[in-house]
């Protein structure tokens, strides 16, 4: 995977050269104005980025987490109560936001919000290679912070089931890719799903790029709905963002697109089944190819190969409850998974929901 990173780093240097400022980021100690703890990536030297959708803000933490432990095989039952346990409430309280390794150490760590509502307080915990659990203290640490300039209202709007809030929708996932942090999420602009490039160490946020994309399920081209889990690849090459979206349109997006206030076409190379809700993905190679891993809500987790998907033509006709485009297959024995990332060359950490509670895995790559 070296050499990719390698390729990637040296495309998006010269795509994002203009947008870097030679002045020094401002950095702080002390604790982050955290209000909501979302998506996570690691950087280098084990700098966690948080995602905060309710505050519309990128978090860049120094966890001092540097020294490599023996990546062991990490499983921990109900992890929810033990959570629960370790912050003083009950499992009901506990929302496990996303699960990342950082890839220095190989610990694992999890955004959590404790309690429901607008009052839920976020929390970031770590899992080291006993599996053992721990609060990571946001007290007293070195961190800088990138606001983003244009994100929905903090606001609800609907009725029933449909009624949500807009900012709950800023940032759906984020990635680190060699210098640079990729941000999906929603705007406040009229095409208003959103990617958006930030150099790192953060300087300045730009307005990010304006996606639409071909909805073959829907039968429609869509603006305004987010991009709900991706992960950045390079194929031939070409840097790429591999985009899944709910009800579930696979999207190829090139990252040399994302220029600030460009509306971007991307494209459609799957759809992969409807009323389904994509909830994680992961790049990875095994025996000499390389594969996408997707979790999903309703249709399992799948495994789809990248073998032609770089120059595989768009989907640009309606496909209405059937899936169609760059082919998969469903590992049947992954039931109920809900967060994952790559633990190492061979193993994935994972979330699972079974039996009415959470358990933190660690699964051969299929």
């Amino acid at each position: 995977m070296y050499w990719k990173r390698a390729l990637l780093m040296a495309a998006l240097c010269a795509t994002l050269a203009p947008a870097l400022r030679a002045d020094a980021p401002k950095t702080e100690t002390g604790k982050p104005d955290l209000k909501s703890a979302g998506p996570l990536a690691f950087g280098a030297r084990g700098i966690l980025f948080i995602g905060d959708p309710k505050g519309a803000a990128i978090f860049a933490v120094d966890t001092k987490d540097t020294a490599a432990e023996h990546k062991a095989s990490i499983n921990v039952e109900n992890i929810k109560q033990t959570i629960a346990s370790l912050l003083g409430t009950g499992a009901d309280q506990i929302r496990i936001q996303d699960v990342a390794v950082n890839p220095t150490s190989g610990k694992v760590y999890l955004s959590v919000s404790r309690g429901r509502g607008p009052d839920a307080q976020p929390v970031i915990l770590r899992v080291d290679s006993a599996g053992k659990v721990s609060e990571f203290s946001l007290d007293n640490v070195t961190y800088s912070k990138a606001v983003l300039p244009n994100p929905p209202k903090d606001q609800e709007s609907g009725s029933g089931r449909r009624r949500q809030n807009g900012r709950d929708f800023a940032i759906t996932d984020l990635a680190y890719v060699d210098g640079t942090v990729i941000v999906a999420g929603l705007s406040n602009e009229e095409f208003s799903s959103n990617l958006r490039s930030i150099p790192y160490p953060f300087n300045e946020v730009n307005n990010g790029a304006s996606i639409e994309i071909f909805h073959g399920n829907h039968g429609r081209l869509e603006t305004r709905s987010p991009v709900r889990t991706f992960v950045p690849v390079t194929m031939g090459g070409n840097p790429q963002i591999i985009a899944a979206y709910t009800c579930t349109p696979l999207v190829r997006i090139p990252l040399a697109d994302l220029r600030a206030g460009s509306k971007v076409r991307g494209t459609t190379v799957a759809e992969l089944g409807n009323r389904n809700q994509p909830l994680d993905i992961i790049a990875y190679h095994k025996d000499g190819k390389d594969f996408l891993l997707l979790a999903n809500a309703v249709r399992g987790v799948m495994k789809i190969s990248t073998d032609g998907l770089m120059n595989r033509e768009g989907i640009t006709k309606p496909v209405h409850g059937a899936t169609a485009g760059q082919p998969f297959e469903t590992v049947k024995d992954w039931k109920g998974v809900t967060q994952l990332d790559q633990l190492d060359d061979a193993n994935a950490i994972v979330l699972i929901e079974e039996k009415g509670q959470s358990n933190l895995r660690t699964l051969p790559l299929p």
